[in-house]
């Protein structure tokens, strides 16, 4: 399924709810598909801000690929395929990669389902068994997925890792006993580097005495 070359030239009335910036449809036909807008550049900067794509070329490859996806009976789906549309939309991919990434994870939780529906129709225990290996499998790929998702956003760390406290690591701490007024300074108020290296934390005992 490639993208059509040309718009269909039947005249569209526009709903005002269009008008204010609502993602388009995509058209299906035997000549390929297209974005469902009277303004062919305004429909693709709209469905480009909803799929995260940098440019029309990025565009036109990743609707391809959701519609390849969306296949089911060697026909694309006109149910899946708005729905991973709109499901992308809101998890709102915001440069190239998350929108390659969230793609995937639209197509993996379509797929999912519809290996479910037909592990749901299995009569026997074989054909349950079939079925339910792949299922399994997409079940997995999904949580791993958002996992990768939250990775990115965050910089490589776990989701929350960034609102969580800053640790702070103390190599060493050296507490000073108080010190008498009539009591000159001297040598044994400061601990000896010897006894710091040993101990790792030096504590005077005598603080309240």
């Amino acid at each position: 399924m490639t993208p059509a070359t040309d718009y269909p030239t039947k005249p569209t009335i526009v709903p005002d709810d269009r008008a204010k910036g609502d993602t388009p449809r995509i058209k299906v036909s035997s000549r390929g598909f297209w974005i469902d807008h009277p303004d062919r550049q305004l429909g693709e900067q709209l469905m480009m801000e909803a799929l995260g794509a940098p440019d029309r070329e990025a565009l036109n490859g990743i609707l391809k690929q959701l519609v390849n996806a969306s296949v089911n009976g060697r026909k694309p789906d006109k149910s899946d395929l708005p729905l991973m549309i709109s499901l992308m939309k809101s998890i709102r991919p915001r440069d190239a990669i998350e929108a390659m990434l969230v793609a995937q994870m639209v197509s993996v939780h379509v797929i999912a389902m519809r290996c479910a529906h037909r592990l749901a129709g299995a009569d026997d225990i074989a054909s349950q068994d079939s079925r339910t290996l792949p299922l399994v499998r997409l079940l997995r790929t999904f949580p791993a997925q958002i996992d990768a998702l939250n990775r990115y956003r965050n910089r490589g760390q776990p989701a929350g890792a960034q609102d969580s406290d800053p640790i702070t690591r103390i190599e060493r701490v050296i507490v000073y006993p108080p010190r008498r007024e009539d009591e000159p300074i001297g040598a044994k108020d400061v601990p000896t580097h010897d006894a710091g290296e040993r101990e790792g934390v030096s504590v005077w005992r005598d603080l309240h005495r």
